[in-house]
């Protein structure tokens, strides 16, 4: 019961319920007081029995609220796309990377159970040991580390349009023919297309026009680290410049290719190339008469090409836009190429294997026209690619999906080889280069099968970052003190 102060009045007692109320209307009259006796008799017979009715109704509704909100919750989580973060994890010093693909899901300590729209659980992630070295002070390359399948490679620079041609435009992969591209896979002395064909009767240059200071610059090149931004479709991420040796700094290229939209954005943003071009450790190469309306196809030509960007170049390491360096550029070639004597090193996916999965996954989020992609698969098929089978002890490849953001290549002529057929696919089908890689690879192989290839594909795995994100920042690659995972 509390107190009320009426008209200036000595506090009285406050009537509460409805019956008090209805009988506070009424005036002090004899029927009144009557009236009065009766609710009061009636109000102390109902009043327990009412404050009962509405505490479980108020119970009833917040156990149904709370059950509803579970099942809505679990049904998000179970259709929402989930992103993840990808990590090398590293003991003392060593390698770390990090990316996030869709949607980040419900975060765990150290892993992610990943589930697609129909709810199915998959496996989870794990990080693994990857062991750098301290420093470049601590490395050295093997003596006969370049010693590979040897054979000269020359490239095709000009060639007709065929005649009564139906194409419109010249490629900038050139005009090859089924058997020129059959013949090719064999690793032996020969001039193939390799891009940068221009038509003979046509314009002076076949695209991707750089300046004659950043082709002179990029010819002096023994080690390269590039990647790319067209048509505005990213964020510069900067190199670490405190995680470079002195001596990197000194003797790696860090080449970051842009065309004028990207760079007049960048300046907008405020990263204003110095006296030198440099933004930071990158230095800004303008692409101008970009070769293919598809950014994303014009992007492979950096990404595949390095050997024909860098003609000096004895090794080359390619990052997606969506990375940002932060490990000395040596101690992961040290890693990924000299200690396990390879010429290429590719990380498989994170989580599809086979590529059938991926054809699936390309057409169920629209990466491509379907047509296309069924098209590039089904001439697959034809020509020998069968599913991936872990299983089969004579499987060339722990898996035929690559991740593909990260490449670290010796420029030998295998690897040169490689690099110009699986760019052929890219120009001839579809840019989704993840079809196309174990196609590429295992005919390689099968066509020369005395002649090695040492590929390094390595496994990377994933971490969560934060719960129910949209996030579409970057691929870290860096140096981690501890054993702790960082990002």
């Amino acid at each position: 019961m509390s107190l009320y102060k009426h008209n200036g009045d000595l506090p009285l007692p406050e009537r509460r319920g409805i019956i008090g109320v209805v009988v506070n209307s009424f005036g002090q009259t004899e029927p009144g007081s009557r009236v009065f006796r009766r609710g009061k008799r009636f109000g102390r017979i109902i009043k327990p029995s009412f404050l009962i009715w509405v505490l479980l109704s108020a119970g009833l509704f917040l156990i149904t609220f709370a059950l509803l909100g579970l099942k809505i919750l679990f049904s998000d989580n179970n259709e929402s796309g989930i992103s993840t973060a990808q990590e090398v994890r590293v003991g003392g010093h060593g390698l770390t990377i990090a990316t996030s693909i869709q949607e980040v899901g419900q975060e765990t300590s150290g892993s992610i159970a990943v589930r697609t729209t129909n709810g199915k659980k998959r496996k989870k992630h794990f990080p693994c040991e990857v062991t750098l070295s301290k420093s470049v002070d601590y490395i050295i390359e093997p003596k006969d580390i370049r010693n590979f399948t040897n054979f000269a490679l020359e490239y095709v620079v000009a060639e007709e349009k065929p005649p009564a041609s139906h194409v419109v435009k010249f490629r900038f992969g050139g005009q090859q023919t089924f058997e020129e591209r059959d013949k090719s896979f064999s690793a032996r002395n020969q001039t193939l297309h390799c891009g940068f064909v221009k038509e003979s009767s046509g314009p002076p240059t076949p695209g991707f026009d750089l300046a004659e200071k950043d082709k002179a610059y990029m010819s002096t090149c023994k080690v390269a680290v590039s990647s790319c931004i067209f048509g505005s479709s990213d964020f510069l991420r900067r190199p670490t410049s405190k995680k470079m040796s002195d001596f990197s700094k000194q003797n790696v290229c860090f080449v970051m290719f842009v065309d004028e939209q990207t760079l007049s954005k960048l300046a907008s943003e405020g990263h204003i190339p110095d006296d030198r071009g440099h933004i930071g450790l990158w230095k800004m190469v303008i692409v101008r008469n970009l070769p293919y309306e598809d950014m994303r196809r014009t992007g492979k030509v950096p990404k595949f090409l390095s050997h024909r960007l860098f003609p000096a170049s004895w090794y080359s390491i390619w990052i997606d836009s969506k990375m940002r360096l932060a490990t000395d550029p040596l101690l992961i070639i040290e890693y990924f190429l000299w200690r396990s004597r390879s010429e290429y090193a590719i990380s498989n996916h994170y989580d599809r294997h086979c590529v059938w999965e991926e054809v699936l996954q390309n057409k169920r989020l629209n990466k491509y026209d379907p047509r296309a992609i069924d098209e590039q698969f089904n001439f697959y098929q034809s020509d020998g690619l069968t599913k991936f089978d872990p299983s089969d002890p004579s499987t060339l490849l722990p898996s035929y999906v690559p991740e593909g953001s990260f490449i670290v290549r010796a420029h030998t002529p295998m690897s040169n080889l490689f690099s110009c057929l699986w760019f052929n696919e890219v120009d001839r089908f579809t840019s989704r280069d993840q079809l196309s890689f174990a196609y590429t690879y295992l005919k390689l192989r099968r066509r020369n099968p005395d002649l090695p290839f040492y590929l390094n594909m390595f496994k990377v795995t994933y971490v969560t970052i934060k719960p129910r994100t949209i996030l579409l920042e970057q691929m870290i690659i860096k140096v981690s003190g501890s054993n702790s995972i960082s990002e």
